[in-house]
């Protein structure tokens, strides 16, 4: 079986050069950060990576940084130099990456040394987890809610079924990181995941970065090139934010989906379709069939299976998990010390409305670990935002009383649950909406205290709920 490698290069043409040259030996997956290639390294979707060094100085050496640190933890990592840049490549196998070459599109001796090497073959144990939260851990997706359990169980039960997937949720909640759970998790595994960007691909261009061309196609194609379409092969074809298809495209997209095959550009020759399709937006797909801006035949060939990728508002309790793992994501990546959170700074992040989720969170986590600089997180250390937000919605220090922290935080959730109940005379809609969590998120702080608040409080308006 062909061995998976990330390549971290934005160098499209490159990655299309070593897989025709390496051709049974290896596929070749093309991640554009380094978040991406720890992603497939940690997931088990990739045995190992190439690490592109490239003329840039400010990239070279960010990529030689992270090549050391790509070896430190064990990682097979081999490197692709430019002209010039060989005495640096020579440099990481001291250090002890496999090997190297130079980017001038002879490969032989880079194919002889991967038939040669012995791989640990981490990809199947992604298959073997059975803990929920492990699990999604092992998918890219962090947390031990009951939200992200259940999108773990459905990535479990749909991945090996050939059926489209339709993945909704806010911008920034990880629409794509399920996807390639997903993917990662089938029996598709070893096969390409190719993701499209709908929103990010101009018009004129989309149907040829779809189908992709024969050579005299149109105007300027000196040679031809296979689509998105055929390249995603046996694996995974992603169409990342499918609302913003014009109705034009939506037509042709539609087809496909129903005949199964295409052509490319200039050419009549029928290519099947063998790729299984994952959709996102972060749109309200059905408002837009009412509008007429998204056809509703498409809208049901696509929504065949759905997975509602949830908001981190309603799921706070997973925010402890994913600072630690930005933190630790960061520091590596800035060579910086792991520092602590401090207990107020933790409650502060865990009760913030998140209107960017978790990308917003990674952010800040990046920022914060800059300015603190190793020292413990403080409150002062997060954006200004932050610290309002907190002032505005309850004194902290108030609530704070003995216990472990993870007591005292319980207690300080459910105290805001009750208040906002009260101010709103028992009506939890309002109170969860003015809490910016979901209604469901509100009984579940209710019942925090072990017992049934509602019995316990001297509330009467709780009473009749």
């Amino acid at each position: 079986m062909a061995v998976r490698l990330a390549l971290f290069s934005e160098d499209r043409e490159l990655q299309k050069k070593l897989s025709a040259a390496l051709g049974e030996v290896a596929e070749i997956f093309l991640e554009y950060t380094e978040a991406g290639v720890r992603r497939l390294l940690g997931s088990g979707a990739c045995e190992g990576c190439i690490i592109h060094l490239t003329s840039s100085s400010e990239s070279m050496h960010a990529r030689l940084d992270f090549a050391r640190r790509m070896i430190a933890a064990q990682e097979d990592v081999f490197v692709a130099a430019d002209s010039g840049l060989e005495w640096s490549a020579v440099e990481i196998v001291h250090l002890g990456a496999k090997g190297y070459f130079r980017n001038d599109g002879v490969f032989g001796t880079f194919k002889e040394l991967l038939r040669r090497t012995p791989w640990r073959g981490k990809m199947a144990a992604c298959r073997e987890v059975t803990d929920l939260s492990e699990y999604a851990r092992c998918g890219g997706l962090i947390g031990t809610s009951p939200l992200i359990e259940h999108v773990s169980q459905l990535i479990r039960l749909v991945a090996d079924l050939d059926v489209p997937v339709f993945i909704q949720g806010e911008t920034g909640t990880g629409k794509e990181l399920i996807a390639r759970a997903i993917h990662n998790s089938g029996t598709r595994v070893d096969k390409p995941f190719v993701a499209v960007s709908c929103g990010a691909i101009p018009e004129t261009l989309l149907e040829e970065e779809l189908f992709g061309h024969e050579k005299g196609a149109f105007t300027g194609s000196v040679g031809s090139r296979p689509g998105a379409l055929e390249e995603s092969a046996n694996g995974t074809l992603f169409f990342d934010e499918i609302g913003e298809l014009s109705l034009a495209a939506q037509v042709k997209l539609l087809r496909v989906l129903q005949e199964r095959e295409f052509k490319r550009l200039g050419s009549n020759r029928l290519i099947s379709l063998r790729a299984r399709v994952i959709f996102a937006t972060h749109q309200n797909l059905e408002e837009r069939v009412a509008q007429g801006l998204f056809r509703q035949d498409l809208y049901y060939r696509l929504d065949v299976v759905r997975i509602n990728a949830p908001p981190l508002r309603d799921r706070p309790e997973d925010i402890s998990l994913l600072v630690e793992h930005f933190l630790e994501m960061y520091a590596r990546k800035f060579g910086l010390p792991l520092p602590e959170v401090e207990a107020d700074t933790m409650a502060i992040l865990r009760n913030y409305s998140w209107p960017g989720n978790v990308r917003e969170l990674e952010h800040v986590i990046e920022s914060s670990l800059i300015v603190s600089r190793g020292e413990p997180i403080g409150p002062h250390h997060l954006p200004e935002r932050f610290v309002q937000n907190a002032a505005n919605i309850v004194d902290i220090g108030s609530y704070l009383q003995d216990g472990s922290f993870d007591e005292q935080l319980s207690n300080f959730k459910l105290k805001l649950a009750l208040s906002a109940v009260r101010q709103h005379n028992g009506n939890k809609t309002l109170a969860a909406r003015s809490l910016n969590i979901s209604r469901p998120y509100l009984h579940r702080l209710l019942r925090l205290s072990g017992s049934d608040p509602l019995e316990s409080t001297d509330c009467p308006e709780l009473e009749a709920m």
